[in-house]
C-alpha cells in the first residue's frame, strides 16, 4: 500500500526539529508501509519528504523511498504501482541510451520519466494508481498528483503558513502546525453521500487532490502565490467518454466481446506483476469471477482466492464463490463471519479511516483483507466494475424509470407516492418475500422495501438529473439538519 507525508516550513526559520516531526507523521501511518521507514531532509531545502513501504517490485533497499534522481534535481515519495513501468522504461532507453538503472522499482522508472519528459507527459504516459509528491530541488517547485479514477489517496492544504500532504489525515494530524477545524458543510456532504466526495475532507482548508489531477506549488518567494496554486487535470473522464462518441465502436458484438477480453487481461496481466506473494478477492459475482478466471488462465499454479460468508441467506455469497473457485481450481480459502465478529470490527473503523465513511461493506472488506494478508501481500479485485460497465440497478432505473414516471400526471405521481408509503420498507420485503413463488423472474427484488421508499420520494421530482440525484442520495435535505452549514 505504502503511504507519503511532507510538510514546509518558511525560508530562514528553524528546522532543528523538522526530522522529529516527519518521523512522528510516518509513524502516524505505519500500517501502511511496514517494511521500511525513509525521511528526505537537506538543511537549505523548504521542504521535508518521507515514505512509509510496503514492498511490492524490487524488495531491495534500492526501491526505498523517498528517492532522489541520479541527475540530484528531483526527489519522490510515491504510493501505489506503475503498471506499465516496464515499457516505459524500454522508452526512456530507446530516447536515452546511457540511463543506468539501480535497481528494478517502479519508483525508480516513474523519477527517470520526470528527469527526461517533464510533469505532464509523465502522467499521461503513466498506467497505474498512484498519488506522487515530486520536488523539483532546481525550481523550487512540489508536485502533488493522483491517478485517473483516485484509486490512491491524496489529502493536502496550508494550516497558516505551512503545507502539509500526505496519504492519510492522521499524518496531517501528527504535525504541530495542524489546527484545521471540522467541516460542516462536508457533513453535509455525508448525509447525502455516505462518504465525502472529493475535494472535500472533514476539515476545513484541507482537501483530496481531485482524481486525474496534479497541483505544482512553488515554495520560495511569495507566500500568496504558493497558496494561490491550483489543480489542473492531465486527464479528463469526459474527454475520455466524448472520444467514444465520436469514434463508436462498429464491429459486431463478437468482436466487442473479444476487445473487451483483452484489454481485460491485458491489464490484469500487468497488475499480477509482483515480487511478492498475489492473490484475489472472490464473492462469486460477474466482476470478481471475471477478475479471477483472467488471473488463472496467465498463471502457472493456482491463484489464491479469498471470499468471507455470512450465515444469513441473504447476505450469503460464499457457496457461489466457492462453485467459481472449484470451477477454475484457484487454491480457495473462506472464512465464515459471525454477527459478533463484524460487531467487533466496529469500534475499531474510526482508527482505520481517517474520517466518517458510512457505507456498511468496509465491515467484510476489512475482514476479508485481515484474512487474505496472513498470505499474500498483494489482492485484486472486482471493484469498479460495475461503474465500468453499468452494473448498478440505479443506472438503469434512471433511465428506464424516469421516462415513464415523467409521463404520468403529477397528482397520479402523488397519489402513487402515497400508496408506496403506507407501508413501512420492511413490509414490503415481507410482502415481496411471500410472493415471491408467482412473481415473474424481473419483480424478484433485492431489498423490495428500500426501493419502493427511494421510488416514492422520486415521483413528484421535476428533471432527470434531480431524479438521479434523489436516487443516490441517502439524506434528501442534508442541510436542514447539520446546524450553521450549506450543502457544497
Amino acid at each position: 500500500m505504502c503511504g507519503l507525508i511532507g510538510f514546509t516550513y518558511q525560508s530562514g526559520g528553524s528546522t532543528q526539529d523538522a526530522p522529529a516531526i516527519a518521523n512522528a507523521m510516518t509513524r502516524a501511518i505505519t500500517h501502511r508501509g511496514p517494511d521500511s521507514e525513509g525521511i528526505w531532509w537537506e538543511q537549505k531545502e523548504p521542504l521535508v519528504l518521507g515514505h512509509r513501504r510496503l514492498s511490492i517490485l524490487d524488495l531491495s533497499p534500492a526501491g526505498n523511498q523517498p528517492m532522489q534522481s541520479i541527475c540530484g534535481r528531483y526527489v519522490i515519495a510515491f504510493n501505489g504501482e506503475i503498471y506499465n513501468h516496464l515499457k516505459l522504461r524500454s522508452q526512456l532507453e530507446e530516447d536515452h541510451r546511457n540511463l543506468s538503472w539501480r535497481g528494478h522499482s517502479d519508483t525508480e522508472t516513474l523519477l527517470a520519466c520526470f528527469v527526461a519528459w517533464g510533469v505532464e507527459r509523465t502522467l499521461q504516459d503513466t498506467v497505474g494508481m498512484f498519488a506522487i509528491a515530486l520536488w523539483d530541488k532546481q525550481e523550487q517547485v512540489l508536485t502533488l498528483a493522483r491517478d485517473r479514477v483516485g484509486e490512491k489517496p491524496l489529502y493536502w492544504g496550508w494550516c497558516d503558513d505551512v503545507l502539509l500532504f500526505g496519504s492519510e489525515l492522521k499524518a496531517l494530524k501528527a504535525h504541530p502546525s495542524f489546527n484545521a477545524e471540522i467541516d460542516r458543510n462536508a457533513l453535509t456532504l455525508l448525509l447525502r453521500h455516505c462518504y465525502i466526495p472529493a475535494p472535500y475532507s472533514i476539515y476545513q482548508g484541507i482537501q483530496k487532490l481531485m482524481p486525474g489531477c496534479f497541483v505544482q506549488v512553488p515554495i520560495q518567494g511569495n507566500l500568496a502565490r504558493s497558496k494561490d496554486a491550483q489543480p489542473q487535470a492531465y486527464w479528463q473522464l469526459n474527454h475520455a467518454v466524448e472520444q467514444g462518441l465520436a469514434n463508436p465502436f462498429t464491429s459486431s458484438p463478437e468482436a466487442a466481446v473479444d476487445l473487451v477480453e483483452s484489454r481485460l487481461s491485458d491489464s490484469i496481466g500487468e497488475q499480477m506483476l509482483s515480487d511478492v506473494p498475489l492473490g484475489a478477492f472472490l464473492s462469486g459475482g460477474v466482476d470478481s469471477s471475471t477478475i479471477v478466471a483472467l488471473m488463472q488462465a496467465q498463471s502457472e499454479r493456482p491463484v489464491r482466492s479469498f471470499t468471507i460468508g455470512f450465515d444469513q441467506g441473504g447476505y450469503n455469497e460464499a457457496t457461489h464463490a466457492k462453485a467459481v473457485a472449484e470451477h477454475l481450481g484457484t487454491h480457495h480459502t473462506e472464512l465464515y463471519v459471525r454477527s459478533e465478529d463484524a460487531q467487533a470490527v466496529i469500534p475499531e473503523l474510526p482508527g482505520i479511516y481517517c474520517e466518517p465513511f458510512s457505507d456498511s461493506s468496509q465491515i467484510p472488506t476489512f475482514l476479508v483483507s485481515q484474512m487474505a494478508k496472513q498470505h499474500v501481500t498483494v489482492a485484486l479485485s472486482g471493484d469498479g466494475g460495475d461503474e465500468l460497465f453499468g452494473g448498478y440497478n440505479r443506472y438503469m432505473a434512471a433511465r428506464k424509470v424516469w421516462g415513464p414516471v415523467q409521463r404520468l400526471p403529477l397528482f397520479a405521481r402523488h397519489a402513487t407516492a402515497a400508496l408506496l408509503r403506507s407501508m413501512s420498507p420492511a413490509t414490503w420485503d415481507k410482502l415481496f418475500e411471500w410472493a415471491r413463488p408467482v412473481l415473474p423472474k424481473r419483480m424478484q427484488l433485492s431489498i423490495p422495501g428500500e426501493k419502493a421508499r427511494k421510488l416514492a420520494d422520486v415521483l413528484a421530482l421535476s428533471d432527470g438529473h434531480a431524479f438521479y440525484r434523489q436516487l443516490t442520495s441517502h439524506w434528501t435535505d442534508p442541510a436542514r439538519v447539520v446546524i450553521g452549514a450549506m450543502e457544497p
